[in-house]
């Protein structure tokens, strides 16, 4: 990209430079902002591949697949690389042609690609036999040599987890299990979902912890028990519902009625709070007797 920029002016160059860098840093956690920065390079700079070619990227990200298309396509003129090939044919697919990116997957073009583009490519593939509701030739697509290797590349997970999707889009639920779980060894980097999709087949239910309502309920689930076990409630009171087996947990000499709570408690409970109230009467007499 630097010896691109260099058959600009300096400050132009600077300028490009700098938000082609922006473009970057935003693209996958602020798509929308990074193609607004992409505009501004393309506006500066539209003769210069490196420029087209993030443009491209930007409306990629932004869904905005005919745009993306048309500056991938600059690009690749202005460099005659095959590279980006396979996200020009998943263009297609956003564009609602699927039948263009298979067409595509047939050109001369992928011979060219390197291995992880030849397994995009097989990826943007499948995808597209998904699109046309062609599932089962889509699992066929995805079994290729790189898809049993052991190894682990940047591309394995993302290839076992299509592979798994496509499994239970083709009927074969029973066997995607193993792929996502598969899936989910390789993603150090948590490119894909592989852990949840695994979670939710084995039926485990994610619950964020941070969420001030799922707190709540889970505290009132978990003081549920004690109340009906006779244990500690949060409020250190034991309340029944009613009194029906009560004495299954107390004897009867140690329970009373508590008109205040309207419920049956032990009998340490009100002790404990009768305790309490007497001792606050005495400091409240104390305190009389001093000031007489």
């Amino acid at each position: 990209m630097r010896q691109e920029l260099k058959s600009l002016p300096k400050t132009l160059a600077d300028d490009v430079a700098r938000n082609l860098v922006m473009v970057a840093r935003l693209l996958d956690t602020e798509p929308e902002e990074a193609y607004q920065f992409s505009r501004v390079a393309l506006r500066l700079a539209s003769r210069v591949a490196a420029v087209r070619e993030a443009a491209g990227f930007a409306s990629y990200m932004t869904q905005r697949y005919s745009e993306a298309l048309t500056e991938f396509r600059a690009a690749r003129r202005m460099t005659g690389r095959a590279d980006l090939w396979p996200v020009m044919a998943d263009c297609e697919r956003g564009l609602g042609r699927p039948e263009r990116a298979l067409a595509m997957a047939g050109e001369p073009e992928v011979k060219q690609l390197d291995k992880a583009g030849q397994v995009e490519m097989r990826l943007v593939s499948a995808g597209a036999r998904s699109d046309m509701e062609q599932f089962d030739a889509a699992v066929v697509t995805l079994q290729s040599p790189e898809l049993a290797s052991s190894a682990v590349h940047p591309w394995t997970a993302r290839l076992r987890y299509a592979y798994g999707e496509a499994l239970i889009a083709a009927g074969r639920g029973d066997e995607a299990r193993d792929w996502f779980a598969k899936a989910a060894e390789a993603d150090t980097e948590g490119t894909t979902n592989a852990a949840e999709r695994l979670a939710e087949i084995d039926g485990v239910e994610f619950v964020d912890a941070l969420d001030p309502e799922m707190a709540e309920e889970e505290f009132e689930q978990a003081d549920a028990p004690a109340k009906k076990r006779g244990g500690e409630a949060s409020d250190d009171r034991v309340i029944f519902e009613d009194e029906e087996n009560v004495e299954e947990y107390y004897d009867e000499d140690d329970l009373e009625i508590d008109e205040e709570f309207d419920g049956v408690v032990p009998a340490r409970a009100t002790e404990a709070k009768d305790e309490a109230e007497d001792e606050a009467k005495t400091d409240a007499e104390a305190k009389g007797d001093a000031r007489s």
